[in-house]
């Protein structure tokens, strides 16, 4: 079945497929039973198969009104093509029951079987006919059943889909809620630990412009430089959220192995600095980078710049 057919076929009214087959049957009794004979058949015929149209809607209820006109047509010695009304009545009841609905539909159409065959059966040819139609009631039975099973498969399925995609969305939501808690976090410390440097840096300028002009002109370069810097480092934390943003811009936040040179800048300005390291023993052939933890450098270059000598 192609691609065409099935959206096709789903674009019509399940009402409209269900209305074929009892239109065929009707058609038939019309079209090949004499006048005499037709008006039981035709009678008896739309009873079995007009209950097919509402088969979807109320399968029990269906199948019912089925077995009632068969058992009227048993008890009015007719045989009619719309017997195969109760085989799609079996089936429709065994795909929309349970297992035990399903057992006894398919009882009641066995016991149909054994009294058509007792009935109808000619020269005592009885045992290959009832095998015959017993087949065809497992057969409608179990294709009943098959349909019930991949229908609940499915559902299963689409509700593991659906499940699996709302805990996507759930750790999406969470990635996006920690990244913004991180980014936060970064523009708080590069806005106060340049901050305070500048103050710092403005502090020791003003105090020295009349002392020494030299000193207070490279404090107010050192203040320049630490405003440029504070910008490198909240595009840096910003760049993530441009796809724009070059490579170079990306690379991480100053740390441990930049505290020297930091003191250097400071020490420039004018400002009495300090550097004394003391480092806990760690293995051999573990570095600095490697021996802290991700984030401890770039804290670690903060803490100094904000104590004052």
């Amino acid at each position: 079945m192609t691609v065409w057919t099935v959206r096709h076929r789903d674009r019509v009214p399940p009402l409209v497929w269900d209305s074929v087959l009892p239109a065929l049957l009707l058609l038939n009794v019309v079209t090949t039973y004499p006048a005499r004979e037709l008006p039981v058949a035709a009678a008896l015929t739309a009873a079995l198969a007009l209950p097919l149209v509402w088969r979807r809607r109320a399968p029990l209820a269906v199948f019912a009104a089925v077995v009632a006109a068969a058992f009227v047509q048993w008890l009015a010695d007719v045989q009619l093509p719309a017997d195969i009304a109760l085989l799609v009545a079996l089936y429709t009841a065994a795909a929309h029951t349970g297992r035990r609905g399903t057992l006894l539909a398919a009882a009641v159409v066995e016991g149909g079987a054994v009294l058509a065959c007792l009935r109808w059966t000619q020269d005592g040819a009885f045992l290959t006919p009832f095998v015959a139609l017993s087949a065809t009631v497992v057969a409608a039975a179990v294709l009943g059943v098959n349909v019930r099973t991949g229908r609940a498969y499915l559902a299963a399925v689409q509700e593991r889909a659906e499940r699996l995609a709302l805990h996507q969305e759930q750790q999406a939501l969470l990635a996006v809620a920690e990244e913004r808690a991180r980014i936060t976090r970064e523009m708080h410390d590069i806005v106060t630990h340049n901050l305070s440097v500048m103050v710092a840096l403005t502090d020791a300028a003003v105090y020295a412009q009349h002392r020494s002009p030299d000193r207070a002109t490279a404090a107010m370069l050192q203040i320049s430089e630490t405003g440029r810097q504070a910008l490198t480092d909240m595009r840096r934390s910003l760049g993530v959220l441009r796809a724009d943003e070059p490579d170079a811009e990306r690379h991480p936040l100053p740390g441990i192995a930049q505290l020297e040179a930091l003191a250097d800048q400071m020490a420039a300005a004018g400002l009495p600095t300090g550097l004394p390291l003391t480092a806990a023993p760690r293995p051999r052939g573990a570095t600095a980078r490697s021996s802290s933890p991700p984030r401890a450098g770039s804290r670690a270059r903060y803490i100094p710049q904000k104590v004052r000598p």
